[in-house]
């Protein structure tokens, strides 16, 4: 539905003195149902009396700047003219001699060999991967396959060989250098009496590479033995009876150093708490029901080979194979094969007889 600006503006042009101004309307304008029950008011007013004044005259069209108006047509026209008038004829030859489709009107383009007129095509490499191939050097276009070339399977093989060489030259050239970073072993000293543990992934990421364990004795802590009967109290589960070691470990923080810290403050207050003499916890017992010790058994010593249970066996081998010996010269050692081969011929084979099997009711 139109505005009310632009129906204001339909209302004006349906005057009479605008009608017959005009032999044909251009543009036709179909009836609307009217918004309010206002008259619509026309452009040129009314006067006192109830007479409306005359309309106004119409406005010229203004041309546009760009249409083609006679003068502007003759004044390309003579420019064209001018332009081709400085060209120089023997270049009009020449561009006809070899059939080119356009003529040159600059010399700054230096376009005067047929090459220059050639159309390069794109790279297909830098137009397959767009934006993200410039600055690329491009491989060029893929050589021709005349059935010369190995299977992928092959390619996959030398890949490996390759992989194998790099790891090569890796340790003949990088691994003897380890050696500048080796330190000797130095065992453990009363004053560090706690044995860390990380887990290193060799540079990957994972979950357990922030876990720190430690373990400790509480006989090398220096305790008297009420206290180390306590710390082993307060240890719990985490005392190994066995080895005489307590283990911690945690990995409730992001990196090693706050888990380490975390072990040390607990460790701390473990040792602060068995060398309070408030409560000694004489009155509670020592509970390893989770520990489960390992069954070693150890070889019996009967069975150990001595020098002498060695030449005993030794003769008790060549007795055996000596009563063998006599027995097969004298005719008295059984042989399966021979048996066989003998007594087979005069068994009797009875004929095979066929047997009907039950019928079902």
């Amino acid at each position: 539905m139109a505005s009310v600006t632009r129906r204001l503006l339909l209302q004006s042009r349906r005057s009479p003195s605008s009608v017959s101004s005009r032999s044909t309307p251009k543009y036709t304008c179909q009836w609307q149902r009217p918004l309010s029950t206002t008259p619509s008011r026309s452009a040129r007013g009314e006067r006192e009396d109830g007479a409306r004044e005359p309309a106004a005259p119409a406005k010229p069209v203004l041309e546009s700047t760009w249409a083609n108006t006679p003068d502007k047509t003759k004044a390309q026209l003579q420019k064209l003219v001018e332009d081709l008038k400085q060209m120089d004829a023997g270049v009009v030859e020449d561009a006809v001699r070899k059939g080119k489709q356009g003529i040159p009107i600059a010399s700054d383009f230096e376009l005067d060999k047929d090459e220059d007129f050639d159309l390069v095509e794109d790279d297909p490499f830098r137009v397959k991967t767009g934006f993200w191939a410039e600055g690329e050097e491009s491989m060029g276009p893929d050589e021709d396959y005349f059935g010369d070339d190995i299977t992928s399977h092959g390619h996959g093989e030398l890949q490996k060989h390759r992989e194998l060489r790099e790891y090569a030259r890796l340790i003949a050239w990088e691994l003897p250098l380890l050696s500048q970073l080796a330190r000797p072993f130095e065992p453990p000293t009363a004053s560090t009496p706690f044995r860390f543990r990380y887990t290193s992934y060799l540079g990957e990421s994972h979950p357990a590479a922030n876990k720190v364990v430690v373990e400790f004795s509480p006989s090398d802590l220096g305790l008297t033995p009420t206290q180390r009967s306590k710390l082993i109290k307060l240890s719990g589960p985490r005392y190994n009876p066995s080895s005489d070691l307590i283990k911690l470990s945690t990995e409730q923080f992001d990196t090693q150093t706050q888990n380490k810290r975390f072990l040390g403050e607990t460790i701390q207050t473990l040792i602060s708490e068995a060398k309070d003499a408030t409560d000694t916890f004489e009155d509670v017992p020592f509970d390893f029901r989770h520990h489960k010790p390992k069954v070693r058994y150890e070889f019996p010593k009967e069975w150990v080979l001595t020098e002498e249970r060695k030449k005993h066996l030794a003769e008790k081998r060549a007795e055996a194979a000596r009563l063998q010996d006599s027995r097969k010269g004298n005719g008295q050692l059984i042989d399966g094969k021979t048996v066989i081969d003998t007594s087979l011929p005069f068994l009797e084979q009875a004929e095979p007889v066929l047997v009907e099997a039950p019928r079902r009711k």
